[in-house]
């Protein structure tokens, strides 16, 4: 969503895969946010025209799976609500671990439920109020699910790591994950960023990146026009291809064989292991 005030935000679809006539999002109204959720609350009225992107994924389905569990926190529901919407078109089996303070909270609660009687669902709803003693126990969750079946997972930080916790022995290629807000890293102690350049190769211009400049921003400050939203490498939006160098990958998105290839990158917070990389730019 490129928002009239100049910010760009990314949405997770969460109407049925199929549907031609519209894109359906749902925004959660978030005070302690960067802004976009709450202009979007406050300044947006019906019949005002938005510019948008084309939609892409980043938080792919894995249709053909045996069987698929989903579990989220909070408005984490809104790309889970589509793959069960999916799923049930095609027949196929799933089940949803879904936690949110009260009932009130708990987006699309209602159609979901309805959804699960109709189709091979199951449904399991879990509303902690905010107390850590109630929160659904995920190590429980995973080590119940068969080890042929596919796990994904999407709500507040503290979830996602405790999934990927509970998750260490699995296949990776079976544990699939979106991240709403980058987790804290810390850097190594003694470690800083090095300096380096950036060859665009669609006009051969060389760029220099900054030890505390991303990528991101150095490409915007010389004038190139980049996709990007999040700028916390969550998103996906800035992926760009690499064509020579070697990356630093910092970003939640990409899978560890995407990474390991080399072949592209998120600009937004990646940087480089070499002393150039040559972009697709």
């Amino acid at each position: 969503m490129h928002l009239p005030n100049g910010l760009v935000r990314s949405y997770s679809l969460v109407n049925a895969p199929g549907e031609r006539h519209r894109y359906a999002i749902a925004v959660n109204r978030d005070e302690s946010g960067r802004g976009g959720s709450r202009y979007m609350h406050d300044q947006l009225r019906v019949g005002q025209v938005l510019q948008i992107s084309e939609p892409r994924d980043s938080f792919p389905l894995t249709e053909a799976a045996s069987h698929s569990v989903f579990i989220a926190g909070g408005i984490g529901i809104t790309p889970l609500w589509n793959m069960v919407q999916r799923l049930s078109q095609i027949g196929a089996p799933w089940s949803l671990h879904y936690s949110a303070r009260t009932p009130e909270a708990a987006a699309f609660a209602e159609p979901i439920a309805e959804l699960a009687l109709r189709a091979r669902g199951l449904v399991h709803m879990n509303y902690d109020g905010g107390m850590s003693s109630k929160r659904m126990d995920l190590a429980a969750i995973v080590a119940s699910t068969p080890s042929y079946a596919h796990l994904y997972c999407c709500g507040p930080v503290r979830m996602l790591e405790a999934f990927e916790t509970a998750c260490a022995d699995r296949d990776p290629a079976l544990v699939h994950r979106e991240y709403f807000a980058a987790p804290a890293v810390p850097q190594p102690a003694g470690a800083t960023d090095q300096e380096f350049t950036v060859k665009l190769a669609r006009t051969g211009k060389t760029i220099p990146v900054g030890a505390n400049t991303s990528i991101l921003d150095a490409v915007l400050k010389a004038g190139v026009d980049v996709s990007y939203s999040c700028m916390s490498g969550i998103c996906g939006a800035c992926v760009t291809s690499v064509l020579g160098g070697v990356p630093d990958h910092r970003d939640l998105v990409l899978s560890d064989a995407e990474k390991d290839s080399g072949e592209t990158m998120l600009i937004c917070c990646s940087r480089a292991r070499s002393p150039e990389l040559t972009l697709d730019l």
